[in-house]
Formats: structure tokens, sequence, C-alpha cells
């Protein structure tokens, strides 16, 4: 329930081109566990080191939908914040993300379209070596002025 001094997200007429916001993650055990109570994915890419070792990877690797879950809490809490709602994402998963790797990811304005009250959200996500894991896009609705 919002209450009144609960605060809003940037509205449309609040957002420029050009804004970013820059957020580091570190992956943990902890996080990878409850990820995987609660989707109920065993997948041993992710959990098991003996199978892992016998794949490209070498090791366990993050799933890239938890990297996912990063960056739209991201608009959730950033850009636009609070009452936002991401309405298309289109993000390639470029690389593995292994666990306990720091997770960059830097997300920027690049339109804003007043009339259809939508902006446009490049995402670019890198590992601790600064390669390039995620490129993207998300088109996002901000908070309505109440």
């Amino acid at each position: 329930m919002l209450q009144k001094n609960s605060k809003l997200g940037l509205t449309i007429n609040e957002i420029t081109i050009g804004e970013k916001i820059h957020i580091t993650e570190k992956i943990e055990d902890r996080d990878l566990l409850l990820y995987l109570g609660l989707t109920n994915d065993s997948n041993p890419l992710y959990i098991q080191h003996d199978y892992a070792a016998m794949t490209p990877f070498q090791k366990p690797i993050v799933p890239t939908i938890m990297l996912n879950g990063i960056i739209t809490s991201a608009v959730s809490k950033y850009i636009p914040g609070p009452g936002a709602r991401i309405i298309e994402q289109h993000l390639k998963y470029l690389g593995p993300l292994y666990h306990y790797e720091l997770f960059d990811t830097l997300l920027e304005v690049t339109a804003v379209n007043k009339y259809e009250n939508t902006i446009t959200v490049s995402v670019h996500s890198y590992n601790e070596q600064k390669q390039l894991v995620i490129e993207g896009m998300l088109l996002v609705t901000p908070p309505l002025a109440l």
C-alpha cells in the first residue's frame, strides 16, 4: 500500500536523456540459493562444480534471469524509480558471471517519449574483468503523477 509519505519515482516530465545510474552487486551463495529455491531450478550449470568443470565455463555460473532481476530492480529503485513498469526488454547475454563476482551495471536514459509516457533505457553490465556480459535496452513507463 502506498502511504502518504511514500515517494514515487520520476515522472515523464522529470526525466531527461542522459540520466544514468551505476550499480554494483556481488553475487553470494545466499543469493543463489534463495533464487534456486524460489524457482525450483536445479540446473547443474548453476550449482554443481563437477558438472560445470566439464563445460566451457569451467565453474558454476550465475543464472541469467537472476542478473535480469538485479537490472529490473534498479529500474524500480532508481531510474525512474518506484511506480515504474518495464513493458519491453531486449537483453543479450554475452558472457557468464561466476559465483562471488561483482556485477557492475550502467543504466542510461537514451530516449524520452512524453506522448506515449515511455522512456528507453540502455543496459550495459560487466563482470569483474570489465568484460561486457549483458547489453540491451528496456522500454519503461515511469510512474504517473498522482
